[in-house]
């Protein structure tokens, strides 16, 4: 891909240079003090954010309905907390130093990367939207060189910093729109990391479940499967305390199959596998089930 071009100074841009800057230097923060001042910023984004506090709370509800409401008012709270610490996390690791977390961070199942690399064939890595997923990335590229799917930032400034960041660890950022350069990067043998566990209106889906709810789900990881033979691998990744833990799933098998809800399933489940590991760690705030077969939400207006 083409090195990203800095886009022309404009003075309604000023706002998002000012906070792109304030973030480069957040990202310079001692860890320690990084994870304090986030859980801190969390509880408050709880409060300044109340139609993202009451999405989080409906798909809370609706994924974990045997847990009791003191249990899911806790999980609310702690995905908060996590949330704000995403925010130092995603600075860090665009702009920031990452040895502590190379000091202490664990992975397990990169021999089944190797194995398939060294048959030439490409892997797609999937995951979820997990506000350790940039952090965790980096980790990645430190043992595979691994290239990313991204969607656009309507800021072009935001665009320029963050893709900027991204390609000092990734070996490729492809946007959304460039499927013909992730085809290519997996037929060639690279590895592609993608989360497909949003709803993108406009785009190619079927409803498959996830956590028994109808979501409508991107049918591009069965195309990309189906049209380069790549391998589907879930990637698992978590913050315990702060320490990250990454894993590389089993390959998703059989997969294509012939029928994209089925692969659908498929990728929903094992993103579904890795929430439950890790649930104040998901990004709740996104309202998954926005859009259902019968067209009625499951949002409160």
């Amino acid at each position: 891909m083409a090195a990203p071009t800095s886009p022309p100074f404009r003075l309604k841009d000023l706002p998002t240079r000012v906070g792109v800057a304030c973030l480069y230097g957040l990202a310079r923060l001692p860890w320690h003090l990084q994870l304090r001042v986030g859980a801190g910023l969390g509880r408050l984004l709880m409060w300044l954010l109340p139609d993202r506090r009451r999405a989080a709370r409906t798909n809370i509800d609706l994924c974990f309905p045997d847990l009791g409401e003191a249990a899911r008012a806790v999980l609310l709270r702690g995905s908060f907390r996590d949330l704000g610490i995403g925010v130092f996390e995603f600075a860090r690791a665009w702009w920031g130093n990452v040895e502590a977390m190379r000091a202490t961070a664990t992975i397990e199942g990169l021999e089944k990367i190797q194995s398939l690399q060294a048959q030439g064939r490409g892997v797609l890595l999937i995951s979820g939207h997990f506000m350790t997923l940039e952090l965790c990335g980096r980790l990645m590229c430190d043992h595979v060189p691994l290239a990313g799917m991204y969607r656009r930032y309507r800021s072009p400034v935001m665009e320029d910093a963050v893709l900027r960041g991204r390609l000092r660890y990734a070996s490729a950022m492809f946007p959304n729109d460039d499927i013909r350069g992730a085809i290519r990067h997996l037929k060639k043998g690279g590895v592609l990391w993608y989360a497909p566990d949003q709803d993108m209106r406009g785009k190619d889906t079927v409803f498959a479940p996830f956590f028994g709810i109808p979501a409508s789900t991107i049918n591009a990881t069965h195309q990309l499967a189906r049209l380069t033979g790549c391998a589907v691998i879930p990637f698992f990744h978590r913050r315990e305390g702060d320490r990250y833990v990454l894993r590389v799933g089993d390959p998703l098998d059989p997969f294509p199959s012939d029928d994209t809800v089925v692969d659908a399933t498929a990728v929903n489940a094992a993103i579904e596998a890795m929430v439950r590991e890790a649930p104040t760690q998901y990004l709740w705030i996104h309202r998954r089930f926005k859009r259902q077969p019968d067209g009625v939400s499951l949002y409160a207006r």
